[in-house]
């Protein structure tokens, strides 16, 4: 999470959506940085108007503009999916070696979710029902968008570079899977689907 305070400005990281692509452009520039560890990194919407708003917004006497990206939700899971097949640095328990996209999915869409599998959900950590969500959402298909928003805030040129990619993998899901994932992250599919080309 970032915060930049002439600008009155607070991004959030959303996991798997450029978020250290975007730390590390703009950190120089952010008047607080949180970048570790990954709970506080990846700070939800709910907690940051709970918790760290209200205490921006006291302390500066004004509001402060709330925006983070959102990745098409199969396509976010596949990044998920992809990054946790590393060799390297993933726990045992969350690791998805040896495993298809399919049974991955498969496993989000259980109740309870197995560790593996348990990666959360976009809609819960940017618009948590009956609350407040943020204030501009990107599509992270389209980050161009984003750039030129943060671009305008911040008064200068931003040129993210390419971090943390996950590796390439097979994403293939079954009719079945496929359909089960549409109703499973039916909240997650319908806020993606209210992004214009630009944002909300």
């Amino acid at each position: 999470m970032l915060v930049f305070w002439e600008q009155r400005l607070a991004i959030l990281a959303t996991p798997k959506t450029g978020s250290t692509a975007i730390e590390s452009a703009l950190e120089p520039l952010a008047t607080m940085a949180i970048l570790r560890p990954p709970v506080l990194k990846h700070t939800p919407v709910q907690r940051y108007h709970r918790f760290i708003g209200p205490y921006l917004e006291v302390t500066s006497g004004k509001p402060f503009t709330v925006v983070a990206l959102m990745r098409e939700p199969r396509d976010w899971l596949g990044s998920w999916f992809r990054y946790r097949q590393r060799d390297d640095g993933v726990e045992a328990s969350k690791s998805t070696a040896g495993k298809t996209f399919d049974q991955f999915v498969t496993a989000w869409c259980d109740d309870p979710q197995p560790e593996f599998a348990a990666v959360g959900s976009q809609a819960k950590f940017l618009q948590p029902k009956a609350e407040k969500g943020v204030d501009h959402l990107f599509r992270y298909e389209e980050i161009d968008s984003f750039v030129h928003f943060l671009e305008d805030r911040l008064g200068c040129e931003i040129v993210l570079p390419r971090l943390n990619v996950s590796p390439p993998g097979a994403l293939d899901l079954s009719p079945a899977t496929e359909a089960r994932l549409r109703k499973a992250a039916a909240r997650d599919f319908a806020l993606y689907e209210t992004l214009s080309a630009s944002e909300i």
